[in-house]
């Protein structure tokens, strides 16, 4: 356990790392160290390559700003105005940040029966953030970690290449360059977090969204093995595309440009003028409906095979797991620009043939649903197959594989704003505990329930600390946590009917 550089540092908490020292910001108790670069600046000869570690430097570095962001545009209207997404310029932007209890070290005593190893180090939580792989970052406010280090949690939040910088596939380049620049960062919390006062050995990574589909990526990777302990997955489920599908969004770019397709030909491209062609081509995607967006690749090399079908087969049998889902995922999209009210009878059949989903499947959830819009019935089946029936799978999988414990949860509260109700990215507040923020209340409003989060929050960290959440893992009764409306209670088979329509 490194100890505080008193001698180096002045007006702020020092920490030495391999690269040198650090000078954070201490507040409350809480240090913050932003910024931190754990690979080199992606450009020049590094741009559409495999991140090289970050450089050491002289003197004191000073860590009390967020680090560049990855090049990105905003969300579109009106998008823009419930999903924060601040730019910080530069090239560096392969950084991540830390907060922690501080001083950083002492005993981890209020963790009874903890397994961690008995050097004093705290669980630490990775945070990898969502945004469809081309939006973005972790200087959004509503992942501020402070809360995760009073509440004994080292937290680390990663920065990491999106849209065509990270997930362009190239025959002059290696593809998942956003995942291998998540490997990177977990490779330097493996080497670095102990001197933050962290255990290497119980790190939890934890992801929304894109973040969580990463995570899952991340599970079957064998490049990623050994390099955490616990995993969440929020609103995200296995998924990946043949390096032939995953390269048409490249390909689509690259006409529009009017350059080949390769990673020579784009690195000549002004980057001002290739984000305004990714955006071009990307800009009428959409998770639910689809449309040219980015995917993680099956390499051969990062992914070997398609993720959902490596961890059925066992691939992180060891990890401890925890995903849910939020109940009306779909209203994000399709609420603000009005597909609710636009999608008839015959529009939703139409769609529900292009995702491939079988009338039988529709007619149960129609039934079931007499009350609501051709165009949310279709929000629904389009976000289940998408993410609650593959995550039930995922726990069935590992339940008759006898692997490490799967806990499942669904977040229900339903926030006022624009009617989203509990769609995507509404939990996001109540995990980090940031609901006075006003990034987190445009999402939520002014009014949502303190003491959900406070539950929320408290099983992520116990999760983190102890591999348990507080309630019954995964068995054949498929017990789910219900975080709202209302108190959280424990529910067993949720909407069954919907899900085994299915299995069919």
């Amino acid at each position: 356990m490194s100890e505080y550089v008193a001698e180096h540092v002045q007006d702020g908490p020092g920490v030495r790392t391999p690269n040198g020292v650090l000078r954070g910001a201490l507040k409350d108790g809480v240090a913050s160290f932003l910024g931190i670069p754990y690979a080199q600046a992606p450009v020049g000869a590094l741009r559409f390559r495999a991140p090289e570690p970050a450089e050491p430097w002289e003197g004191i570095r000073e860590a009390t700003a967020f680090g560049a962001t990855a090049p990105k545009r905003p969300y579109a209207p009106p998008l823009d105005a419930l999903l924060p997404d601040p730019e910080v310029a530069g090239d560096d932007c392969l950084n991540l940040n830390v907060w922690t209890p501080w001083p950083a070290a002492g005993p981890d005593n209020d963790v009874p029966g903890d397994s961690g190893p008995g050097d004093g180090g705290r669980a630490v939580m990775v945070w990898i953030h969502g945004g469809s792989l081309i939006h973005g970052s972790s200087a959004v406010p509503v992942y501020d970690g402070t809360a995760f280090a009073r509440d004994g949690v080292v937290l680390v939040s990663v920065n990491y290449r999106l849209g065509v910088e990270g997930f362009g596939v190239f025959p002059d380049a290696p593809a998942n360059l956003g995942l291998r620049d998540q490997i990177a960062a977990l490779t330097w919390v493996r080497e670095n977090i102990a001197a933050f006062g962290g255990d290497p050995d119980r790190v939890t990574v934890f992801g929304e969204s894109a973040g969580a589909i990463s995570i899952a990526a991340l599970l079957a990777s064998p490049l990623a093995k050994g390099l955490f302990r616990r995993a969440v997955i929020q609103s995200g489920a296995p998924s990946a595309r043949s390096i032939d599908v995953a390269r048409r969004t490249t390909e689509a770019i690259a006409a529009r440009l009017k350059v080949p397709a390769t990673a020579e030909a784009f690195a000549g491209v002004d980057p001002e003028r290739l984000l305004a062609a990714q955006t071009a081509v990307t800009g009428k995607g959409n998770p639910v409906l689809s449309g040219h967006t980015f995917h993680i690749a099956v390499d051969g090399d990062v992914l070997p095979d398609h993720p959902g079908d490596l961890l059925a087969d066992g691939a992180s049998a060891d990890v401890e797991l925890l995903m849910g889902t939020n109940t009306d995922e779909y209203r994000l999209w399709f609420v603000p620009g009005g597909h609710t009210e636009r999608v008839g009878s015959l529009a939703q059949r139409f769609l529900l043939r292009k995702g491939r989903i079988s009338p039988r499947v529709a007619k149960v959830y129609r039934e079931g649903r007499p009350q609501e819009k051709p165009g949310e019935v279709l929000g629904v089946l389009a976000a289940d197959k998408l993410l609650r029936i593959p995550q039930n799978m995922l726990a069935d999988y590992r339940l008759a594989g006898r692997t490490a414990a799967t806990y499942l949860y669904e977040f229900g509260w339903p926030s006022p704003v624009l009617g989203l109700r509990a769609c995507h990215a509404l939990e996001l507040g109540f995990v980090f505990d940031t609901l006075d923020l006003p990034e987190t209340r445009a999402l939520t409003g002014p009014d949502a329930p303190q003491a959900l989060a406070t539950a929320m929050h408290a099983a992520w960290v116990a999760f983190a600390k102890t591999g348990a959440p507080g309630w019954r893992p995964w068995d054949p009764a498929r017990p789910v946590m219900t975080f709202g409306p209302g108190v959280p209670s424990l529910v067993e088979a949720p909407r069954e009917a919907e899900r085994r329509a299915w299995e069919i």
